[in-house]
């Protein structure tokens, strides 16, 4: 929000928001916030905001959502760095980014699992126990993947 607000956004740009999904926010902030910035600063059509973290019904703009497997649990969005060239290809549904596989592994390879924001409660329950956006998110991840295997 606050690379938003102080302008710093320029065309092209793709902003990205980790650690915001159901086990690193812990439980899937919204992002409506940031959205509603980005367009309010002129850039509905030319900003990208990429992340593991949710949007709600009023989200516009080439704004991607729900990124799975998330920043926190090791997903690529975790390893992304300033200068890295993300490709949104809203037409052919295609998100990637310009690393090869190798440097992409070398990242992930380096990468470390964040401390838990919260270590006791229900948000602890969050950050522990809760699966994937893509498979719904739930307290029982086992199940949900089982059923979206058939």
């Amino acid at each position: 929000m606050k690379y938003v607000q102080t302008g710093e956004i320029e065309s092209g740009d793709v902003i990205i928001i980790r650690n915001e999904g159901p086990q690193g926010g812990p439980g899937m902030r919204e992002m409506l916030g940031v959205t509603a910035a980005v367009v309010g600063a002129g850039h509905e059509d030319d900003v990208a905001l990429l992340t593991d973290g949710r949007f709600s019904g009023a989200t516009r703009g080439p704004m991607i959502g729900h990124v799975a497997p998330e920043a926190a649990v090791g997903g690529p969005i975790g390893v992304l760095e300033d200068g890295d060239h993300v490709t949104v290809d809203i037409p052919d549904r295609e998100l990637s980014v310009d690393l090869s596989d190798a440097e992409l592994e070398a990242r992930q390879d380096d990468w470390e699992a964040p401390d838990p924001v919260y270590d006791t409660g229900v948000l602890a329950k969050f950050g522990r126990d809760f699966g994937s956006a893509d498979i719904g998110a739930v307290t029982n991840p086992g199940v949900m993947q089982r059923q979206s295997d058939k």
